[in-house]
């Protein structure tokens, strides 16, 4: 008989989790207005609230945490971690941060002014925020294939090259920082892009003379999609494609808390000694010195550790394979999910999961918190609590798909805990008919409004 699969790693520690009843989750949901984030993490059974942070480190992984050299100039774990960013992903230049949207938050401040235009595939929720306070645009310009959650793509995080060149046709080169392009793709739904659209994107850039930069918060997971997926990349490695897509690019920023595989960590990577200078000053004066960024000495060995980890195949075949495992559990539930399943989420499409509650009433919302009260699960909204209001106009805007993320922690939980979660959610969409009203806001920030947002029940 052919052997089944088995994760290439043993487990040498475990962390006890709480369970609760379905009275204790309404009560604490209510006191945390409704907010997942408001929740304690002893409250919660299964967190899914985010893969950001919350991985498992390995044994080196933890070994290098003994021997960080917390030197506030020049440590040693500093220079480990460089040569380690230079070498996978080929960029000359490299500013340590505290995590992504720090990284954001530097290079958008040597770069971006008001009045200017970004256009990219499906800016997440700090790089679209880290825009428009600076009173810039993001322009959506992801594949319109990406929208439609039954539609099978192997590349849904590709960019529309038409929606790029009339972004870039219409607005002078001086207006348009650069190109950002996120891999994978959250917003869409963790989807990869190809090579070959990152290659046209180049093209494009380059003609416009506007640079190219990458969201690379989940790279490596891009990159297995690429290999699994893209004719041509089967016989490569991980690091052979990772070093291949981001030659296409000027720069990037990182939140080395996902594909980094530590909890706590981000970087930018450039080629221009410009914008690197530019990028110095706000480094120092937001994140801490050039050599250090935010960082101690050993979260920057973990991470020099973690991104070798993280661009091997074996391990990202786990990885890839835990999310997939739970999107056909739900697939053989007949639960509405976007396909095909990402590379570090499953997404839940409410438009299709409870269309009987209005948008108005932030349906992924309700669902969301009805996961939590039925199982103790927590996943986070990806739909118009997220997608913020109308800096202008104030009006929320909708996007296309109201969706619940449920990101996979790396290394984290078992299958078991997926066929938890999967169970879960038929109970729930078997009793769906029953959900005819959901939520309205009580408080909000006036942007990135979904971590401290305030709801009552309707």
């Amino acid at each position: 008989m052919e052997l089944p699969y088995a994760e290439p790693y043993k487990i040498k520690m475990v962390e006890s989790i709480k369970r609760s009843t379905k009275e204790q989750r309404l009560k604490w949901i209510k006191e945390a207005d409704y907010n997942l984030f408001n929740l304690s993490s002893d409250k919660v059974f299964i967190d899914l609230l985010t893969d950001s942070g919350t991985g498992a480190m390995s044994d080196k992984q933890w070994g290098e945490m003994m021997v960080g050299d917390e030197s506030y100039a020049g440590s040693s774990s500093f220079l480990k971690l460089k040569e380690v960013v230079k070498n996978i992903t080929g960029f000359k230049y490299f500013l340590p941060t505290h995590q992504g949207r720090a990284a954001e938050n530097v290079l958008f401040s040597a770069l971006v002014k008001e009045g200017d235009v970004v256009p990219g595939n499906s800016h997440f929720d700090t790089t679209k925020g880290h825009i428009e306070f600076r009173k810039a645009t993001a322009v959506d310009c992801t594949i319109d294939e990406a929208f439609d959650t039954s539609i099978i793509h192997p590349f849904k995080g590709n960019v529309d090259l038409g929606k790029l060149e009339k972004v870039l046709e219409s607005h002078p080169k001086e207006k348009i920082p650069f190109v950002i392009l996120t891999i994978t793709c959250n917003s869409a739904g963790g989807q990869p892009v190809s090579v070959e659209n990152v290659k046209e994107v180049s093209k494009l850039c380059k003609n416009y003379g506007v640079p190219l930069y990458f969201d690379s918060a989940r790279f490596a997971e891009n990159a297995y999609f690429i290999k699994k997926r893209e004719p041509g990349y089967q016989n490569k490695t991980i690091k052979e494609i990772v070093k291949e897509v981001f030659s296409y690019g000027d720069g990037m920023t990182i939140s080395a808390k996902k594909d980094g595989l530590v909890n706590m960590g981000g970087f930018i990577a450039l080629n221009n000694k410009e914008v690197f200078k530019q990028a110095t000053v706000f480094n120092i004066m937001y994140e801490g010195f050039i050599t250090y960024g935010g960082m101690n000495g050993r979260d920057m060995g973990a991470l020099a550790v973690g991104l070798d980890e993280a661009t091997e195949f074996d391990y990202l075949e786990s990885r890839v394979e835990q999310v997939a495992h739970l999107g056909k559990k739900l697939v053989e539930y007949k639960v509405p999910v976007l396909q095909p399943f990402g590379g570090h989420a499953i997404f839940l499409d409410a438009n299709k999961f409870v269309p009987s509650i209005p948008r108005e009433e932030y349906r992924a919302q309700a669902l969301a918190i009805e996961l939590y009260i039925v199982g103790g699960i927590r996943g986070v909204e990806i739909g118009t609590v997220l997608a913020d209001r109308d800096p202008f106009t104030r009006k929320n805007r909708f996007p296309d798909l109201e969706m619940v993320r449920l990101a996979i922690p790396r290394r984290t939980y078992t299958n078991n805990h997926m066929d938890y979660v999967a169970a879960t959610l038929k109970n729930i969409f078997d009793t769906r008919e029953e959900a005819k009203s959901g939520y309205e806001i009580t408080d909000e920030a006036p942007i990135m409004r979904h971590f401290t947002v305030k709801f009552r029940k309707i």
